[in-house]
């Protein structure tokens, strides 16, 4: 697996009002609501996507319902590692599902045009592994 970098990170809230440590009155950063409940910065240094990320909906893209399951670990925050292409994010997960590791979401590609998969660190981390097209330099 080549991972390519970090397309994204950040906590996975359980209510609105952690908006406001981030943002309002908080570390002062500055987010945009591109979908009702989902708080993103794409512009901060460092990171291609900081974003407060409601749990209902990382239950929903993950396991197609907005309640996280009884018998996964609630995670806290969540991690994208952005792999070259969509076949690659197919290997990494067939790489991890043969190392072990136990995949919650298998290769999907999203409504929006990105590629994931996803499965949960020992740590209880969300973790991605994405192909984000828009997040790559386009070739010349």
């Amino acid at each position: 697996m080549d991972i390519s970098f970090v397309a994204g990170f950040g906590p996975i809230t359980r209510d609105e009002s952690a908006r406001k440590f981030w943002s309002q009155g908080g570390l002062g950063i500055e987010l945009e609501e591109p979908a009702p409940g989902y708080f993103t910065n794409d512009t901060l240094d460092g990171v291609k996507a900081f974003a407060l990320w409601p749990l209902s909906q990382a239950a929903e893209s993950t396991f197609g319902t907005t309640s996280w399951p009884d018998d996964v670990p609630v995670p806290q925050a969540w991690i994208e590692f952005d792999v070259a292409s969509p076949a690659d994010v197919v290997d990494a997960i067939a790489e991890l599902t043969a190392a072990g590791h136990r995949v919650l979401k298998d290769t999907t590609e999203e409504p929006w045009g990105q590629t994931t998969a996803r499965l949960q660190s020992p740590e209880g981390l969300l973790v991605g592994v994405t192909f984000t097209p828009w997040m790559h330099p386009k070739a010349e």
